[in-house]
């Protein structure tokens, strides 16, 4: 008998479409969840309309059209109003006294992320700062192509080989015991990606290794990289 794993399809309603709002809906249209969609601007989400799984035009600042959406029928709520932080903060409050589950709102600043905390969201996002945030370090450090935050101290990186790492397997290396970093996917130079490569495997020289590892570390670690011209 072959048992399968599968994930809970959640539902999901997102308030306020602008940019980031259409990228996430989207993504969580693709990712198999139900979506629906309310925003006081048609036009923001009539593309929306043949994807999601409702969508809806409406002020949610307006407690009416909350109380008409059913905000505990759904496992999450994302408040996406960037532009009005005012409405941002009133749709948060509302939401969560109204009975919403789970309240995910944005921020662009910490002072915003503190009173949206104090009002009613369980979460605060900062999409813009985060970009900019990996942007810097991907520009700022030499040979990383790709970088995750994990943590104010944790980060996940995506890097070249050493030099001296060719043609050797990763139990040779021994990442963990030389760098403390560990090495949790390996990009082929075909766009194959090996994630929690097996220890035998021999590294080649045009790989790319996904490491997690302390900023410190992985610093130690760059230097032993040649820098490109």
């Amino acid at each position: 008998m072959l048992l399968f794993w599968r994930r809970k399809v959640k539902s999901i309603l997102v308030i306020g479409v602008g940019r980031f709002g259409h990228h996430l809906v989207n993504r969580l249209i693709e990712l198999d969840n139900k979506v629906m969609v309310v925003d006081k601007e048609e036009d923001s989400i009539r593309d929306m309309f043949p994807l999601v799984t409702t969508a809806r035009v409406g002020d949610c600042t307006n407690p009416d059209v909350l109380k008409s959406v059913g905000l505990a029928n759904f496992d999450l709520v994302i408040v996406c109003i960037a532009q009005d932080f005012q409405s941002s903060l009133e749709v948060t409050s509302l939401v969560k006294e109204m009975g919403a589950k789970y309240v995910i709102s944005m921020a662009c600043r910490d002072i915003q992320a503190k009173f949206l905390l104090k009002n009613g969201a369980d979460e605060v996002i900062y999409p813009d700062r985060d970009v900019a945030v990996n942007l810097a370090e991907r520009c700022t450090a030499h040979n990383v192509y790709d970088y995750i935050s994990i943590s104010d101290e944790y980060s996940i990186y995506e890097i070249p080989i050493v030099p001296s790492w060719v043609g050797k397997s990763l139990k040779e290396i021994d990442v963990r015991a030389v760098y403390n970093v560990n090495v949790i996917a390996i990009i082929q130079s075909d766009g194959n990606v090996m994630v929690m490569p097996k220890v035998d495997y021999a590294l080649q020289e045009a790989d790319h290794v996904k490491i997690i590892g302390s900023k410190e570390d992985v610093a130690k670690l760059l230097k032993e990289i040649p820098e490109k011209e």
